[in-house]
């Protein structure tokens, strides 16, 4: 069962409480105007190519680490501005326990580009599951979600949003839940990781080279060690090798390549899921 649901301090709102911002002016800047002109700053340097993704995996650091990484992720997006209009989006827990997977109870997701209003419906429809419930304490302090959601506000129109903490889950339960949630076209999948943790430069780049060789080859990640969220990767390459989705790399560096030092770096990897 997944952990059961235990709200944050709530912010008034018209339909229940509301998430406020919990790494603004920490992973990304707090001022609603110089958020915008970076993010659009980072997404004017990708040359996308022209892919349809239905699913996406790019990184959650700072965006002065990984934000490069992940713009080339959400630069595919721009064609799709007035389809999609709903976002799954499953990260790893980082501050708190959670079995199972943990949605939420607010009604909005607030960043300084604005609110974000949450899919009520699909909320409570993966409720049904029973390694879902809605648990606000595993979002309250959360990153991995959270530094996404300016990209999206950036290159779709009008969203919702159906977020998840994934934490101690299996493939087949992550799997299920984007199954339940699949949608059309209007729907898009986002998972949250980052790749290798603290290694050096050099043999971190072979580890993620090994990575995104089993993501391209729909093979699932071994471990934590290999992808922080390869659990909720895991699940989604469960369900790309049923649904015949077609893995792309678009880009693989890691901090040493973009803001860092290469004694200990952490890896980062965006990839693209179409129909094949």
């Amino acid at each position: 069962m997944a952990a059961s649901p235990t709200a944050t301090t709530p912010t008034s709102s018209a339909s229940g409480y509301l998430r406020p911002p919990a790494v603004a002016g920490l992973f990304y800047p707090g001022d609603g105007q110089q958020l915008a002109v970076e993010v659009s700053a980072l997404l004017a340097e990708c040359h996308p190519p022209r892919l349809r993704p239905k699913a996406l995996i790019a990184p959650h650091a700072g965006y002065i680490y990984s934000g490069p990484v992940a713009a080339q992720a959400y630069a595919l997006l721009e064609p799709l501005r007035p389809v999609v209009r709903r976002v799954l989006l499953l990260g790893p827990v980082h501050r708190v326990p959670v079995r199972g997977l943990a949605t939420t109870g607010a009604s909005h997701f607030r960043t300084p580009l604005g609110d974000v209003p949450i899919d009520g419906a699909a909320v409570r429809e993966a409720c049904r599951l029973p390694q879902v419930a809605i648990y606000d304490q595993a979002h309250g302090a959360e990153h991995s979600l959270e530094v996404h959601l300016p990209f999206l506000q950036t290159v779709l129109d009008e969203f919702s949003l159906v977020p998840f903490a994934v934490g101690m889950a299996s493939a087949s339960e992550v799997a299920e839940v984007l199954d339940l949630l699949w949608g059309g076209e209007e729907t898009l999948i986002v998972v949250s990781s980052d790749l290798s943790h603290y290694q050096p430069y050099q043999e971190a780049r072979q580890r993620d080279r090994h990575t995104a060789d089993d993501i391209l080859h729909l093979r699932l990640l071994g471990d934590h060690e290999q992808a922080c969220g390869a659990t909720p990767i895991n699940g989604l390459l469960e369900v790309a090798r049923r649904r015949h989705l077609r893995p792309t790399l678009l880009d693989l560096r890691n901090s040493g390549d973009t803001a860092g030092d290469k004694s200990r770096v952490v890896g980062y990897g965006a990839f693209a899921f179409e129909a094949a």
